[in-house]
């Protein structure tokens, strides 16, 4: 970085210091860094940040001593100066405390002195030592970005914000405080500090105390001529709180004669002994940590462990060989080798995301860490020349000719990232690519719910390395190119990195699924479902355009009629899309109660306002929500969906997202067709433009009431149990127990009531939520809710063990066996930690009934073909599976559906109530559902 460069340049012979202030960075990695804990459950997150800003430290930065210091119990002298002194803030973050002992350790893991003194802060060591260090001609860098700190700077002391590497120098400071660092103190008197309690002086900020110092020199000057002050307030709370100014002096100024022990010498780093470092970093599962430090270190991995053997491989490589492939015979060579090893990454490069339309322009392969090459296929001129020089390129149809016995071979395994991409491009040019792994979805099973699981993500996270941005290589905005254009060593860089850190990523996480115990959720749900979603999305289904022109033109005219409307009830013409605008009307002009203003000065105009306004009877903002529906389906589906019909193929292709919901519920997008409502009217028209191709019908199979009945099973509750075991209303035994309705002629005012709360309790509805829902008031919707964990007790108690064992881990499993981390779990903050509860109770249910939904369709199509029926499945949709059915085998082909789909969790699982699936048949979506 450009300040370290001005740090270390021309120091001539000086020796340095770094002093490293860890009791502030642990609390900044700590909120800064997702959660992580470790297999035992104990938080991790700040101990990691730590320890790699340490180690990026040593490496980057050469110094001849380095320590770092601690702040001990809260009480120091300054609370005998000023009692209140930070006696207001709040105990740490539960998820934090374990973690301070563990930053100690790391300390001494890494061969630092790990500095404490009770009756002292951290701040006071490192000003004690950087008084001692500067006296004694070193250079001082203090390793910090703490505010308190920036009065040290200067004669020859500097900082250094460790998040961003960069320096913070006498500029630095007088930019933040106005004033020089020598007179940091005295701005800090007046301006008091209300994080640690430091009064000082009322009404006086940082810009005006910066003024005052600027303009009488220093805090006692100002003091003695506080009567001279021109403003007239600001004159009377300077002399009526001149006292605390001269305390607030005493509590901000940092003691530099602490009676510390260890001298400046004692610091000398010394490279870390292997033995306590290593264990330190296994015992706390920072295995790509100890990848990197092996490698820096030159410590070879203990052979005797395979998992750990295998971590350097992963490591970032000393130096990387990137081969552009130009001729048939070196493809070949790659080939070969890879034939050899067994296992190859792959990765295509194409002119698009849209991997039904994108043209494929190149292939990368790597064989070993650090080596890989990048095989151009379709390459053109820069836009605009048209001769202009590419190079020798093998042709397209030549090199996948060459490659399909290799991307084929089931003996060879092709690993890649989000590989499901590769799958559909290649199959587009007639290659099966199989067997495959996919290290997205190895994350995604790891570690789902901690972080994202793109390739640059984990490759920083897990490799140490910053791949290359894809907008350095094609450009962005107006001045983007496609692949195709990108000159040909530019493209062989970016192209075969991806496939070197693919392998790489795949040598990290894979020895992880043995030791986490979810190889099994890898094996049997994820790696095996995303051929079968390759089937659908080449499938795509057919859609109805004429259908769909209808239903804009109804969408439009239903539009201007609540448009007409909404302005009458108005008074006047507005643009009812505008928030302002519609703030103003309901809250300035018809003075409805409930306006609240954000920090743009505009009325929050969200959907949970105009409902709570539509429920206390007024028109304006029901017609207006009527208005934002119509207009949504309109230009998400009606319009929109148009424009996605493959001209190639007459039909639309949604793409499954497979690592998205910590839960692994798939999701839909390009278009999103899971979206689609299905409890309105329009929302139903829109399923109806979707329809069966001639000579076939839709078929629907969703599964009834899958979470509930998992809910059932998981938390032992007998009266449900009985209920779903014998076919009854679910919703009518619930408000019949507890309502004490009878079931039968059950009133549908409490069978709505009984369903809100069944499906509500699995999302963790509360009062007020529910009382939202049913328009009743908070004490009603309470006592339902006290009645049905009356009723059914279990409930209640499966909901304390979840969140019991989401805080002691970190995580909830799914019946079969998936994690699910929870994020939040332990948070101070009531509402984030509410959340996560919510959370951490309804992922296992709802992971459950994915895994169930992903079971039911990788058994799918081999049940089909071994029937010797031709239907197709085309959609999934939650708990729903959609197919597309010759019209002679509907009989043959629901039975079948529904026997698959009922059995899905045998044998693993044998629920304690049956599995029952609803099928339904029709020439579009909507008759079939």
């Amino acid at each position: 970085a450009r300040g370290e460069r001005t740090m270390d340049e021309d120091a001539g012979g000086e020796r340095r210091v770094c002093l490293v202030d860890g009791s502030g960075f642990i609390f900044r990695a700590f909120h800064g860094l997702p959660p992580l804990s470790r297999s035992d459950g104990t938080p991790t997150n700040a101990v990691l940040g730590f320890c790699n800003m340490i180690y990026k430290l040593a490496r980057a930065r050469r110094r001849d001593a380095i320590a770092v210091l601690f702040d001990t119990a809260r009480a120091t002298f300054r609370n005998d100066i000023y009692p209140a002194y930070k006696a207001h803030r709040p105990d740490p973050p539960e998820a934090l405390v374990p973690q301070f002992p563990l930053v100690r350790d790391a300390t001494r893991a890494f061969g630092l002195p790990a500095i404490e003194l009770p009756g002292f802060e951290a701040d006071d060591l490192i000003a004690t030592y950087a008084r001692r260090a500067a006296a004694a001609g070193w250079r001082v860098t203090i390793v910090s970005s703490d505010k308190d700190l920036m009065q040290l700077v200067g004669g020859g002391v500097a900082m250094l914000d460790p998040m961003r590497m960069k320096e913070i120098g006498p500029a630095e400071v007088a930019a933040k405080f106005g004033v020089p660092p020598d007179k940091v103190v005295d701005v800090q008197a007046l301006a008091g500090d209300s994080t640690d309690n430091v009064p000082g002086v009322p009404g006086i900020g940082v810009k005006t105390a910066a003024q005052l110092i600027e303009t009488y020199g220093d805090l006692d000057s100002l003091l003695a001529r506080a009567g001279e002050v021109p403003q007239t307030k600001r004159r009377e709370n300077l002399l009526a709180h001149a006292e605390l100014a001269r305390v607030s002096r005493r509590l901000v100024t940092l003691r530099d004669d602490a009676p510390v022990a260890e001298a400046l010498e004692d610091f000398a780093p010394l490279a870390p002994e292997r033995a306590p470092l290593e264990a330190f970093l296994e015992a706390n599962e920072f295995r790509s940590l100890l990848a990197r430090v092996r490698v820096e270190y030159a410590w070879p991995a203990a052979p005797a462990d395979p998992a750990v053997a295998s971590a350097p491989a992963a490591a970032a490589p000393a130096e990387r060989s990137y081969t552009l492939v130009r001729a048939l015979a070196e493809l070949e060579e790659w080939i070969a080798r890879a034939g050899e090893a067994g296992r190859v990454a792959v990765d295509t490069e194409t002119t698009g995301l849209d991997a039904m339309r994108a043209e494929l322009v190149g292939v990368s392969l790597s064989v070993r860490p650090g080596e890989a090459c990048y095989v151009p296929l379709a390459h053109r001129p820069p836009e605009g020349e048209l001769a202009g020089e590419v190079g020798a390129q093998i042709p397209r149809e030549a090199a996948l000719a060459a490659l399909k016995p290799l991307l084929e071979d089931p003996a060879t395994m092709k690993v890649g990232q989000n590989v499901k991409y590769d799958m559909l491009v290649l199959a587009r040019h007639g290659i099966a690519l199989a067997p495959v792994d996919d290290t997205m979805l190895m994350s995604f099973v790891l570690d789902a719910g901690r972080h994202g699981h793109g390739m640059d993500e984990l490759a920083e996270r897990h490799l140490g390395v910053t791949p290359i941005p894809i907008k350095s290589v094609i450009g962005s905005g107006k001045a983007q190119i496609s692949f195709d254009r990108v000159p040909l060593d530019r493209a062989r860089d970016y192209a075969a990195e991806d496939a070197d850190i693919a392998l790489r990523l795949d040598r990290a996480l894979k020895p992880r699924l043995v030791r986490e115990r979810v190889t099994t959720v890898y094996e049997t749900l994820e790696r095996p479902l995303a051929p079968v979603l390759v089937a659908m999305e080449r499938r795509g289904i057919a859609l109805d355009r004429a259908a769909l022109a209808r239903l804009s033109r109804d969408f439009a005219g239903r539009l201007a009629a609540l448009e007409e409307e909404i302005h009458a009830l108005a008074g006047r013409p507005f643009a009812i899309g505008s928030p302002k605008q519609l703030g103003e009307v309901l809250f300035d002009e018809m003075g409805l109660e409930g306006g609240k203003k954000g920090k743009s000065g505009a009325y929050a105009t969200g959907a949970d306002i105009l409902e709570t306004l539509a429920a206390q009877g007024h028109d304006l903002p029901a017609r207006v929500l009527d208005w934002r529906r119509i207009a949504k389906l309109k230009s998400t589906y009606s319009d929109a969906l148009a424009e996605r019909i493959d001209p190639a193929t007459g039909r639309v292709h949604t793409s499954y997202s497979m690592a998205g919901a910590a839960t692994g519920r798939l999701s839909s997008t390009d278009p999103n067709l899971q979206n689609i409502p299905v409890r309105t009217e329009e929302g139903r028209w829109i399923r109806g433009a979707f329809v069966a191709e001639d000579g076939f019908r839709l078929v629907s199979a969703d599964y009834s009431q899958i979470e509930l009945r998992l809910l059932a099973h998981t938390a032992g509750i007998a009266p449900l149990r009985g209920a779903f075991r014998d076919g009854a209303d679910i919703h009518a035994a619930t408000a019949a127990q507890v309502f004490g309705a009878p079931a039968e002629g059950m009133d549908p005012l409490l069978r709505r009531r009984a369903k809100a709360i069944n499906f509500g309790i699995i999302y963790g509805i509360s009062a007020f939520g529910l009382a939202r829902q049913l328009r009743i008031a908070r004490g009603e919707a309470q006592s339902y809710i006290d009645a049905y964990f009356a009723r059914y007790p279990g409930i209640r108690e499966y909901m304390a063990d979840t969140r019991a064992f989401a805080r002691e881990r970190g995580y909830v499993e799914t019946l079969f066996g998936r994690r699910c981390h929870v994020t939040g779990i332990a948070d101070r903050n009531p509402a984030r930690r509410g959340f996560a509860e919510r959370q951490a109770i309804n992922a296992p249910l709802q992971g459950s009934a994915a895994d169930i939904v992903k079971r039911a369709m990788i058994r799918m199509q081999p049940a089909l073909d071994a029937a010797g029926l031709g239907a197709r499945m085309l959609l999934q949709v939650h708990d729903e599976l959609l197919f597309e059915v010759p019209e002679d085998e509907i009989d043959a082909t629901a039975a079948l559906v529904r026997r698959t789909m009922e059995e899905a969790t045998l044998p693993a699982l044998q629920l304690a109530v049956p599995v029952v699936v609803d099928t339904g048949v029709g020439a579009t979506w909507e008759e079939a559902h």
